[in-house]
């Protein structure tokens, strides 16, 4: 019986090509991505699974919201107190390590290497996050001070080879050169990881930070990563519920003057697995950009939305082509067939399809995933054996699309009536409703198909408005050169910078605590005469040159003028030890008691409470800006700026109080001439390798800075717009399939309309007619889900487009163009036959 099953459905398949292509590749395409995405979210879903103890580690997350605007900041990142507190209160903490993130300059002989992601730890690193060893014992390669882990790949990299054990590796790091000891080689981490790092190195945290102790007892300070392991059995609720008491137990007041203040007033704390910590809500100050679970969701649905657009093919074109199939079936009930049976057989072709689709499918799946991994920077590939294989999932949905595709028609088939099928001239296919269901599911597939075009094309016109939109300063023929903040370069950092206004080409250069694309956030507390809460604003150094390298305008008040002394509020770096820590404090003193005067811009005024730019220039307000002992430094406002924005556009604009302070302005900015680009950036980089031989040029232009900013939604864009077009292909295919069996069906009747009169250009009208209906009914469900989908995203954004009706208007055209384009050859066909040949069909 199943023989025979068999044989009848491989022989229908044969009979109907254009079926059997229609279907197969349809389904193929729909599995092939349906498959793809499951693969990238089982990929994104596994983070960190593979780490030993992964369910006992976890990293100890900040979250802030700022009492002013009710703006919300999670940070992966805690100060490095927090480590020591909740070791001294919570005894089912196993063991804990923080990791401070570095870019130490590497000496190698006379040549200088740049790093990154290197991590300065205090504690036994790998104890807490146990990566595998390819040479070495983890256990105790950072067992004290100046010992260093490198990955394979780094160890390759500076040494050559990986047999690096008991070598010396030179590092130059916040002005001091230091020799660490090779104590191990870590396997390179895999890429569904949240922890990044090349090097890994154990320093003593109180030395490290010598000139600058308060970092070791700032609250405020999220500069790195604290990770612990909880004890077997322990619950990490029990210590999340805890914290509102911890915080209370351990954060002390700081009196500013008269105001006082509670750093855990504006923080809190969580306490998160490092398995949940990729598509966690904290994505600020993570190792390496993370996801989100709505991302996922998102992708997930669109991938089985294709497979079911590819099973409404399936269903349509086995609804249309009934009329083929009616008298077997009639003729099998003669013969002693049940409904069970005829359930069966067709079932089993359904079935027969999918299989062989899913063939198709997982050959395509096995082309693109290299290609696809590429794109999205993920270690894809596609495993069918052991505990994340995929063949039941592939058999199962085998199975699914079989039974999905299958069921309606083969219902829909079998409840054929003999007597009404064999009568002469009847058929009985086009049962009542089949139609309409047929319409039905293909608005259903347009839909589908014009809400990815509106989606894709949003995000690509968010993504260029993002690029484009004026930031408050001229960012085309900008250089940016981070790497002038190293400590080494502190006293030639002003030499630099003249040489360089100095270079051929280059127009002008400045300094700022703040750069295109930062990472840096520093801010500070400024309270009004006559208010007891301080304004939360952004506290960033400059030089005298910074706004006319960056174009900035003046709204108000006047600049800051090197020939007036009291506008520079410069501080030397702290030296060593006490001594050295003592001698800043009494500068910083002095200078508390001096005053300082700050330039501000236009948001930073309006927190303030000022109606006009004008209204702020020369009102005073204190700012803390050094140890609570100073208390509030008298601020002096001389000018106010046009607002800027040096982050992503999905970040507000920042309130700013500049300060003319060189020492902490560590950013060089060049403004080169536009006009021969290429010449002008050699001649910048040949001066720096000149003036600071002993640190790597890292010099980038703004404009691919601020691109960075916005990788993950240019690949958004392309992964809709990928996805949007396999959309429409299933949705073309199926229109193409009922486009000919509907011509098929009405050859008859065209012909008698012919030979009444209708001309060819009638006759195509009314076929397109028939077909541009449920399009252009499918444009109003997909505008409505586009644009809630779109609303909803483009809520995410600070700056955004007007969500206008041009891309749902472009998108129904093109939809409908397609669409008739489809049909358009068959219409054409039927149209132009001669109506004899036609009154002769049947």
């Amino acid at each position: 019986m199943w023989r025979n099953y068999v044989t009848v459905g491989v022989r229908a398949l044969v009979k109907n090509k254009t079926y059997a292509f229609i279907n197969i590749f349809g389904l193929a395409i729909g599995l092939a991505a349906c498959l793809l995405l499951l693969v990238y979210v089982r990929y994104e879903t596994t983070y960190d699974q593979s780490l030993p103890n992964a369910e006992n580690t976890y990293q100890f997350q900040t979250h802030y919201q700022d009492k002013q605007t009710g703006q919300v900041g999670d940070l992966q990142m805690a100060s490095y107190i927090t480590q020591q507190r909740l070791r001294n209160d919570f005894p089912q903490i196993e063991r804990s390590v923080y990791a401070l993130s570095s870019a130490p300059v590497i000496r190698r002989g006379a040549e200088a290497l740049s790093t990154e992601k290197v991590l300065l730890v205090d504690n036994l690193f790998f104890d807490v996050l146990q990566f595998p060893f390819a040479q070495g014992d983890p256990n105790t390669a950072l067992n004290q001070a100046n010992n260093v882990v490198l990955t394979q790949s780094e160890a390759r990299r500076i040494f050559g080879t990986e047999n690096v054990l008991g070598r010396t590796l030179t590092m130059i790091s916040r002005g001091r050169t230091i020799d660490y000891r090779v104590t191990g080689v870590a396997r390179d981490l895999p890429r569904n990881s949240h922890v990044r790092f090349t090097i890994v190195a154990r320093i003593d945290m109180a030395r490290w930070f010598s000139d600058s102790p308060n970092f070791l007892t700032c609250w405020g300070c999220q500069s790195g990563w604290v990770y612990f392991t909880l004890r077997p059995g322990s619950d990490p609720a029990a210590i999340q519920a805890a914290l509102p008491a911890w915080e209370r137990r351990n954060i002390p007041n700081e009196q500013y003057g008269a105001v006082t203040h509670n750093p855990g007033d504006d923080q809190d704390w969580r306490v998160v697995n490092v398995r949940d910590v990729h598509l966690g809500i904290a994505q600020d100050g993570a190792m390496r950009p993370g996801n989100d679970w709505n991302s996922i969701y998102t992708f997930t649905i669109i991938a089985f939305l294709i497979l079911g657009m590819a099973c409404v093919n399936f269903t349509n074109l086995a609804t249309a082509r009934a009329s083929q199939r009616a008298r077997e079936v009639a003729l099998r009930k003669v013969l002693g067939a049940n409904r069970q049976q005829l359930i069966t057989q067709f079932l089993g072709e359904s079935v027969l399809i999918a299989a062989i689709a899913m063939l198709l499918a997982l050959a395509l799946v096995e082309l693109l995933l290299p290609a696809l991994g590429a794109f999205l920077d993920a270690d894809l590939h596609m495993t069918y054996f052991g505990w994340s294989g995929m063949l039941l999932p592939i058999v199962g949905l085998t199975l699914l699309v079989g039974a999905a595709g299958g069921l309606y028609p083969a219902f829909y088939l079998s409840r054929f009536q003999p007597a009404q099928v064999l009568k002469a001239n009847k058929s009985s296919a086009e049962a009542e409703g089949s139609g309409i269901l047929r319409n039905i599911l293909v608005v259903a597939q347009f839909s589908v198909s014009i809400g990815l075009i509106i989606c894709t094309a949003v995000v690509y016109a968010q993504t260029v408005y993002a690029r484009t939109v004026d930031p408050g300063y001229h960012r085309d023929g900008l250089i940016q050169i981070e790497n002038l903040g190293r400590r080494q370069l502190s006293d030639r950092a002003d030499s630099i910078t003249l040489e360089m206004q100095r270079v051929p080409g280059v127009i002008s250069a400045g300094r700022s605590g703040i750069g295109v694309a930062t990472d840096n956030n520093n801010n500070t507390g400024v309270l009004l005469p006559g208010r007891t809460e301080p304004v939360n604003i952004g506290n960033y150094s400059v030089d005298v040159d910074f706004f006319r390298t960056m174009g900035i305008q003046l709204v108000a008040g006047r600049l800051f003028d090197p020939n007036r002394p009291g506008d520079d509020s410069t501080i030397p770096l702290p030296g060593d030890g006490p001594e050295g820590v003592a001698a800043n404090n009494a500068i910083e003193t002095a200078m508390a008691a001096r005053g300082i005067n700050v330039v501000i811009n236009e948001l930073a005024a309006q927190r303030m409470g000022f109606h006009t730019p004008q209204e702020a220039v020369g009102k005073t307000v204190g700012v803390s800006y050094f140890d609570p002992e100073d208390g509030l430094v008298p601020t002096h406002i001389i000018g106010v700026v046009r607002d800027s924005r040096f982050r992503s556009i999905r970040e507000p604009v920042d309130p700013i109080l500049f300060r003319l302070d060189r020492t902490y302005a560590t950013t060089l900015l060049v403004r080169y001439d536009s006009a021969n680009p290429v010449a002008a950036r050699n001649n910048i980089e040949q001066a720096w390798k000149r003036l600071a031989p002993d640190v790597p040029y890292d010099g980038v232009y703004s404009e691919d800075k601020v691109a960075e900013l916005y990788t993950a939604e240019e690949a958004r864009a392309k992964v809709f717009a990928g996805f949007a077009i396999l959309a429409v292909i299933v949705a073309c295919l199926g229109l193409f399939g009922l486009a000919a069996f509907t011509a098929e069906r009405r050859t008859k009747e065209i012909g008698i309309r012919k030979v009444l009169g209708a001309r060819t250009r009638d006759i195509i009208r009314l076929l397109a007619w028939q077909f541009s209906k449920p399009v252009l009914i499918a444009n109003l469900f997909g505008w409505l889900g586009a644009w809630w989908l779109m609303k909803k995203w483009l809520d995410n954004f600070d700056a955004r487009i007007d969500l206008g009706p041009t891309p749902f208007v472009l998108a129904g055209l093109l939809a409908l163009t397609i669409a008739i384009g489809t049909i358009a050859g068959h219409a054409f066909k039927v149209a132009r036959a001669n109506p004899i040949l036609a009154l002769r069909y049947e």
